[in-house]
């Protein structure tokens, strides 16, 4: 049988990773250390992304 590690965060359940991850957001938006995306911002890494990702489709 081979040793399987249950430790860190990648091994919890799904929904135990979102609950942590939204109290970290949650932490930093009320620190104000999070980054908020403007709109032109969140559409300039949407076109790095669709370039990035079908780069090789050309």
């Amino acid at each position: 049988m081979p040793n399987i590690s249950r430790r860190g965060f990648a091994s919890m359940d799904p929904n135990k990773q979102r609950r942590i991850a939204s109290m970290g957001g949650r932490a930093a938006h009320a620190k104000g250390t999070a980054h908020e995306f403007t709109s032109e911002e969140a559409r300039a890494a949407g076109r790095k992304g669709g370039k990035a990702s079908h780069a090789g489709r050309r």
